[in-house]
């Protein structure tokens, strides 16, 4: 679990193919290498995956995931290239604070961004997500795009918003989204459990 507070900004070093439809995608970050064991999950940019191993380039940290193609296919992971940046978080541990809300790292699926409205350090975008997953979004409910954790301000016919604020616009990738860019999506998992018990109702 995570709590959608991006920790680093990581940068894809490379993506190869390997055997049984896998991925390996190795990631530089600035955690210290000793901290990062393998088989422990990091959300990559809302994408939770396993470390596998651990090197050093050039003095800069990097570790590797596998990711199926499956994962590829339903995320923008599939997108990913050599220099492509990406919002890092690593799983809570009993007692870390819980500052954004509950974040699986199981991207449901893609939004894409309708509008970018720039003011004094914030931003606020609008975004379309996909239309089987419109009714779990709520004004002032959570959701996570790209790994970060956010509330909904407002929900507008097929379309909801939400506000940038300038620290979360500082280390993170969302500064750098423009109109049209699509995002990774998480839903709240309690508006998920809601949805389910109305549906048995």
């Amino acid at each position: 679990m995570f709590t959608g507070l991006v920790t680093d900004k990581g940068e894809i070093r490379s993506v190869k193919p390997r055997a049984d439809n896998l991925h390996r995608i190795t990631i530089f970050c600035r955690y210290p290498r000793a901290e990062i064991a393998q088989g422990a999950s990091i959300s990559c940019s809302g994408v939770c995956l396993t470390v596998v191993d651990t090197g050093e380039e050039d003095g800069r940290v990097w570790f590797a995931v596998d990711a199926a193609d499956e994962t590829l296919r339903v995320t923008t992971a599939g997108r990913w290239r050599h220099g492509t940046a990406v919002n890092l978080e690593r799983s809570l541990k009993l007692g870390d604070e819980l500052g954004g809300h509950l974040v699986a790292g199981h991207v449901d699926g893609v939004a894409s961004v309708v509008a970018r409205d720039d003011m004094t350090d914030m931003a606020r975008f609008s975004l379309h997500p996909p239309a089987a997953l419109a009714r779990f979004i709520a004004p002032k409910g959570s959701v996570a795009l790209d790994g970060v954790s956010l509330t909904v301000n407002v929900v507008e016919g097929d379309t909801f918003s939400v506000l940038i604020i300038p620290h979360t616009l500082q280390v993170t990738t969302l500064s750098a989204l423009a109109v049209g860019d699509d995002v990774n999506l998480e839903i709240d998992t309690m508006a998920r459990y809601a949805a389910r018990l109305m549906d048995t109702k």
